[in-house]
């Protein structure tokens, strides 16, 4: 690996295998564990939105702040941030408590933006897309490991304790981040963040963030309440659903290693593709392989989210490359806060319209981005 990263691109990776595995432990088994704090699937919609609400608030100010302050204090912030909304839930007995921390992880996602510019100026020789999706497959083999892990420990002593194994497993992970340079700053200071929105949002940007919000609400749609039709409607059991949970990470590394080498707009396509299969495995299939083969596609929502970010790298500056990640992060973030919105209506009326509803829409975004999206290799230059 040290012949494809430079030094700190290898830091950040290997600080987000190691979050990968405590994330995977708690991320994805969460809505199990709301139900049995109480919550119903109409509340945990709400509560998946509404933490989802606040990534709108965080993710314009990380980006301008990280091209004035620099990138490495953004990414410190975050990863102590998370770190201690890990421990509140945690040490939570009550659905309130719990939610309370659960917003304050949520906000520590303003991390995305610093994070993605930090991975494009650190890349070296790679392209854009590529070292996006290379260092998220890392990631994502952390992941692979997590929910295993959290289905065993769930299952026998109960999904409080992962919150408490992932807490001390994001401790090495926030030990390992500490070792990265700092990046210069080529940002003018003196120019207000009004200004410098109105120089990003040309007609070309504005078209693009709509078809990426889009894509993002459909693409996310099917993914908040799988794990709860799984279990109520398919009667599938804590380690099976880690067992599956850890086969879609497993997805994402294979995804982002081969969709990785396309151009942005031909790897969106396919990513897409990939959660209609997911959708439709899920919503038609009675066994577990079946649902294995789903989540081995599902992994493509976390894959387009690369390239969405690769795709518009071409419509940005160095100098306000943060704050135009910011602006598509907040985009992206709107369609999650509205996305488990419409999963929990519409799972309360029929848990299978989820699905019927994503097929549909993913079909609708396919064709708007093969139709409007620049065919060019999106967010591979400087």
């Amino acid at each position: 690996m040290r012949s494809l990263l430079p030094r700190d691109l290898l830091l950040v990776a290997a600080a987000l295998l190691v979050w990968g595995i405590g994330e995977g432990m708690f991320l994805l088994f969460q809505p199990l564990y709301l139900q049995e704090l109480g919550a119903t699937p109409l509340q945990i919609g709400l509560i998946t939105g509404l933490a989802s609400a606040f990534m709108t608030t965080v993710h314009i100010p990380a980006g301008y702040l990280a091209d004035r302050i620099g990138r490495r204090p953004m990414l410190l912030a975050a990863w102590f941030i998370a770190l201690a909304a890990t421990w509140i839930m945690a040490l939570a007995k009550t659905l309130p408590g719990f939610v309370a921390g659960s917003i304050i992880y949520t906000m520590s996602v303003f991390v995305s933006v610093p994070m993605n510019s930090y991975i494009t100026t650190a890349r070296g020789k790679l392209s854009v897309s590529r070292a996006l999706t290379l260092v998220y497959a890392i990631y994502n083999l952390g992941a692979i490991l997590g929910p295993l892990l959290g289905g065993w420990v769930g299952s026998r002593l109960g999904l409080q304790r992962n919150f408490f194994v992932a807490g001390t497993i994001f401790c090495f992970s926030t030990a390992l981040i500490l070792f990265i340079r700092p990046q210069p700053i080529e940002a003018k200071r003196t120019r207000r963040i009004r200004a410098e929105v109105r120089q990003i949002m040309t007609p070309a940007f504005a078209s693009f963030l709509a078809i990426a919000f889009l894509a993002m609400l459909v693409l996310y749609l099917p993914q908040p309440l799988t794990v709860n039709f799984l279990q109520n409607e398919r009667k599938l059991d804590l380690n099976q659903i880690g067992a599956l949970i850890s086969i879609r990470s497993l997805g994402v590394v294979l995804l982002n290693l081969i969709l990785g080498q396309l151009n942005a707009r031909n790897g969106l396509l396919l990513s897409q593709a990939a959660v209609g299969i997911f959708a439709a495995l899920i919503w038609q299939s009675q066994g577990f392989i079946g649902f294995a083969l789903g989540y081995l596609m599902g992994g493509g929502f976390q894959t387009a989210r690369a390239f969405i970010t690769a795709q518009g790298r071409n419509l940005l500056n160095a100098e306000t490359m943060g704050l135009g990640y910011g602006m598509i992060e907040t985009v992206l973030s709107a369609a999650i806060i509205a996305a488990p919105l419409l999963a929990g209506y519409l799972y309360s009326l029929r848990p299978e319209y989820v699905y019927i509803a994503s097929l549909s829409g993913i079909a609708l975004v396919f064709l708007l981005s093969l139709l409007f999206l620049p065919a060019h290799q999106g967010g591979d230059h400087g």
